[in-house]
């Protein structure tokens, strides 16, 4: 029998900052080659820097607060509230921004192993 243990359980206290954008803290519990876990805060009144998630595809789950999304292609925005789940297609240009009182926090997982996070500018007319 192997010492290797299968499961683990990643606590709060585990999570390590990754993959900066400004406006927004993510922080990792884990990465392997084709998943990456981890979960987002968004402070009150944060507007984040335009990036994308390479091949990666996007989803989170939004724990507290709301979360606004905005992205390429698409003239408004999405609000993702406390129970909602959000699907970003690998690629898509997005940013996220809170224009609310309290953080909004976010559960992510991204499946497809490209880079975690690419910042980018701003696409035309944004």
């Amino acid at each position: 029998m192997s010492d290797a243990v299968p499961v683990r359980v990643f606590r709060l206290d585990d999570l390590e900052p990754a993959d900066p954008t400004p406006g927004m803290l993510r922080e990792r519990a884990f990465e392997l080659p084709a998943l990456w876990a981890g979960r987002v805060t968004t402070d009150p009144g944060a507007v984040s820097g335009w990036h994308h998630h390479d091949r990666n595809e996007s989803s989170l789950y939004v724990v507290q607060g709301v979360l606004r999304l905005e992205f390429e292609g698409y003239d408004g925005y999405l609000d993702a509230e406390a129970g909602d789940f959000v699907h970003v297609p690998a690629f898509t240009v997005h940013r996220e921004s809170n224009p609310f009182d309290e953080p909004s926090v976010a559960v992510i997982a991204r499946a497809g192993g490209g880079i975690p996070t690419v910042n980018v500018t701003a696409p035309p007319g944004r």
